[in-house]
């Protein structure tokens, strides 16, 4: 798996990529149902963010604690990834 995305990252260099680089992402959420407390969700994160010609991504996976109010705690492994799509810098339009 990790010279898959070695390869990937090398390959992605060779066309110009400019990858921003690696970045941690520790992020705490709390829930309210009205006044009653729910619980948390505490996310443990680690990404690498860039860009290649006119698309910009990101990909981070890490692991997550989910706490229910008077329940016990379970950690997940999650990842996710996102393609980012630069807006055109003219637009042409013709009606006949």
């Amino acid at each position: 798996m990790k010279s898959i995305i070695a390869s990937g990252l090398l390959l992605g260099m060779a066309h110009g990529a400019a990858i921003a680089g690696p970045y941690v992402n520790v992020e705490n959420n709390a829930g309210f149902y009205g006044s009653d407390f729910g619980g948390t969700v505490t996310d443990y994160h680690l990404g690498f963010e860039g860009e290649a010609g006119s698309v910009g991504y990101y990909i981070q996976g890490g692991a997550s604690t989910f706490a229910p109010d008077g329940g016990s705690a379970e950690t997940l492994l999650l990842a996710s990834s996102v393609l980012l799509f630069k807006p055109l810098k003219s637009f042409r339009s013709m009606v006949s």
